[in-house]
């Protein structure tokens, strides 16, 4: 019986450090986590991101800038292309910055990016870019994009 008790107490013990959560996963916003062509890492397509990798929030890393991102036909993600932050309207100025889309669609960084006054484009596998017309107030591109307009999109 007393095998049995030892038995228990250690399978209790091992549950218990299995459901603690990793320290990867507590809003470390040191952590790099930078989307990439054809990776698969990312989740929650179409919901905002900065929800959760935020400053003690549960995603890995904290997001300056992060999205989703659908075919013209709003189907379905893009799964290939850029997002680019230009300094001027309709892809002028300069560049500042360039984040790669994933195969499902999702888009982000942990880079230090100050988003103000940035204008963004969209660039889909065909190359047209889709220019947002107003500059940039927050990289949380979800919170507005697919809840009070319409989704980002491209070719």
């Amino acid at each position: 019986m007393k095998i049995n008790s030892i038995l228990f107490v250690s399978f209790l013990a091992g549950v218990t450090l299995m459901s603690v959560p990793s320290c990867k996963k507590n809003g470390k916003c040191g952590e790099t986590n930078i989307s990439k062509a054809g990776g698969d890492d990312s989740h929650n397509f179409g919901q905002n991101c900065m929800n959760c990798h935020k400053s003690g929030g549960e995603g890995e890393g904290c997001f300056s800038v992060a999205g989703s991102t659908s075919n013209s036909s709003l189907t379905s993600p893009l799964s290939s292309g850029t997002v680019k932050l230009y300094t001027a309207a309709d892809g002028g100025g300069t560049l500042k910055y360039t984040i790669q889309i994933d195969s499902k669609g999702n888009f982000h960084t942990t880079e230090s990016i100050d988003v103000t006054g940035l204008y963004p484009a969209v660039t889909g596998s065909d190359g047209t870019p889709h220019y947002m017309g107003s500059s940039l107030s927050s990289g949380a591109c979800n919170s507005c994009h697919g809840v009070s307009t319409s989704s980002l999109w491209g070719n």
